[in-house]
Parts: C-alpha cells; sequence; structure tokens
C-alpha cells in the first residue's frame, strides 16, 4: 500500500512583531484583557510590500531545502488561503512562478482556518493515488488586511504568516486519514461579506465573528472530527503522541484536547507569540515542533482545524 508522506516542512513570519502593549495604545484594551480570554500575546503583520505568495516562498523554501526536493521536481503545489494575491491568478500559480518552476499542477484552496487541513487531505490522494510523486502543501496568510483595527473584538486574534509542508510518495505509513466537513448554514457567524463588483467593494469587506457562537461551534465539532480520526484508525487520545490544533484560542485549543483525554504537554501551541494565523496556523505549529526537536519519526500526529464556512477537519499521520 502506497501512503504520501511529509518529508519537510517550513514556515515564516512577517518581520513586524505586533505586541498587545502597542495594541493599547490604539484601541480600548488591554494586555491582560487581550491574554486572559485567547492566550495571546502578539503577532506578526506583513509588511506594506509583502504578499500572501511572498511570504508562501519563504516558508516553501525552507520545506523543500529540508525536503531535500528541488522545487522542478514537484508535480503538485496546493495553497490554501482565503488572501490571495489577487482576484486571478490563483497564489499557488504565482508561487510556482516565484518558484522558477513551471508545467505542474498547481492552484487554491479556500476553507479559511481549515484550509491547509483541506489542502493536504487533497495532496494526499494525489500523492498516494500515484497522480503526483511529490506535493507543496502551504497554508499562507495576511490576514491583518481584512481587520477593522479599530474593533478590538477581531483584530487582537488574527495574524500574518505561512507554513509549508513537502508530501512524497512511499510505502511507509505516512497520512493515515483526513476527515473533512462544513456546514454552510452557519456561515453568518464568521465572515467577511463584502464582494467585488465593476472593480468596486460593495458590503463591509473586515471580519465579523459572533464570537460566543463561534466557541461554542468549534469545541464541539473539533471534538468531534477528532473522535471520527481515532475511530478510523482503532485509536485513542491517549495513543496520539502530539496534537497539532488550529491556534484560534488557547481555550478552544485546550477544551479538545480535554474532551480527548490529552495532556497540555502533548499539545503544540503557538497561539500566544502568533495570533490565528488562519490557514498558515496548523503547518506553522507543525513547523515549530519539528524544527525544536518535540516532533520526531515515527510519532502520532493529530492535526485539527475550525474555520469560516463553517468548515472543519483533521488529518491523522505517522510523522
Amino acid at each position: 500500500m502506497a501512503y504520501s508522506r511529509i518529508i519537510g516542512t517550513g514556515s515564516y513570519l512577517p518581520e513586524k512583531a505586533l505586541s498587545n502593549i502597542e495594541l493599547e495604545e490604539r484601541i480600548d484594551t488591554t494586555d491582560e484583557w487581550i491574554f486572559s480570554r485567547t492566550g495571546i500575546r502578539s503577532r506578526h503583520v506583513a509588511a506594506d510590500d509583502e504578499q500572501t505568495s511572498d511570504l508562501a516562498l519563504h516558508a516553501s523554501r525552507r520545506a523543500l531545502e529540508m525536503a531535500g526536493v528541488k522545487p522542478e521536481e514537484l508535480d503538485l503545489i496546493v495553497v490554501a488561503t482565503t488572501t490571495p494575491d489577487m482576484m486571478f491568478p490563483s497564489t499557488a500559480a504565482l508561487l510556482q512562478q516565484k518558484l522558477g518552476v513551471r508545467g505542474c499542477t498547481a492552484f487554491d484552496v479556500q476553507a479559511v482556518c481549515t484550509g491547509f487541513v483541506y489542502a493536504l487531505s487533497i495532496a494526499d490522494k494525489f500523492v498516494a493515488s500515484g497522480q503526483a510523486k511529490r506535493a507543496l502543501v502551504v497554508g499562507a496568510e495576511v490576514f491583518s488586511r481584512l481587520l477593522d483595527w479599530s474593533d478590538r473584538r477581531t483584530c487582537v486574534l488574527f495574524g500574518d504568516g505561512a507554513g509549508a509542508v513537502v508530501l512524497e510518495r512511499s510505502e511507509t505509513p505516512g497520512i493515515l486519514s483526513t476527515h473533512l466537513h462544513a456546514d454552510g448554514s452557519q456561515s453568518h457567524i464568521l465572515n467577511v461579506p463584502g464582494a467585488i463588483r465593476n472593480g468596486e467593494v460593495h458590503g463591509r469587506a473586515f471580519v465579523h465573528m459572533d464570537g460566543s457562537a463561534v466557541f461554542k461551534f468549534a469545541v464541539k465539532v473539533l471534538d468531534e472530527v477528532c473522535r471520527e480520526a481515532l475511530a478510523a484508525n482503532n485509536l485513542k487520545g491517549s495513543d496520539i503522541d502530539w496534537l497539532i490544533p488550529h491556534q484560534a484560542n488557547i481555550r478552544i485549543i485546550q477544551a479538545t484536547a480535554e474532551k480527548l483525554g490529552m495532556p497540555r504537554e502533548r499539545i503544540v501551541t503557538t497561539v500566544d507569540r502568533q495570533g490565528n494565523t488562519s490557514a498558515a496556523s496548523v503547518p506553522l505549529a507543525l513547523d515549530t515542533a519539528v524544527r525544536d526537536g518535540r516532533i520526531q519519526r515515527g510519532q502520532r500526529l493529530l492535526l485539527e482545524a475550525v474555520g469560516g464556512g463553517m468548515t472543519w477537519g483533521a488529518a491523522l499521520l505517522i510523522w
């Protein structure tokens, strides 16, 4: 049986870090108020001349370097993003150009914060089935450009960044299963209700969120999809070495882990210094734990995320 297996990870954060203390000078909030409710101390904000494809490029190069793969050896590029450089072409096509290659399949996936898990699931099918030998999967966002910086309910939550992985076809077990879901009837609780018509923005092109509703929904569906992944592989929470969650809110992360019976020391968290980087948060956290040595080959990892749509998903794999 053939699998797709992650052979390299990479990440990138913009140089500018914006702390809660700095936000105190802009809006009616405090470091204590933000941290106690979200677990966030700071987040990164892209420079004016940085685009999503630029962040993706830095993360991709690092993942390719770790994997020992040249860009021209890729058969597939999938970019998960809610903040593309432009309406079209896709950010994946722009990334392909910046990597200096042409010809391989390249496209974007839009599932907001669940985007990377969706993209990973799609790439897994390509690689495991033999349609692609190697794939680059990226989650990249400049979410700061969707924020109303006078709205303390949302602007304190999000940050910019990119994470990437390289998949390769292998006889050694890698990705064991992925599980994806969506419920469009809940789209009103988290959205950006703006659209382009005749070259003009119609509606409000800023993040709108019903925080209480999102929290309740997230805790419920993340527990369900994690259990779905465990059941599909005849495993229990105690069999998982590392939980790599979407970095939305420390309370959601901890609530999910507690329901699964996983101790906090087996959760990878980066939310305190990165905020919610949407589709980038899972691969950013994964790369952090791979590079600091916590994650070792042969360990079982459970990746999970929930995002606007509402979308949610999980991936269970052997590192």
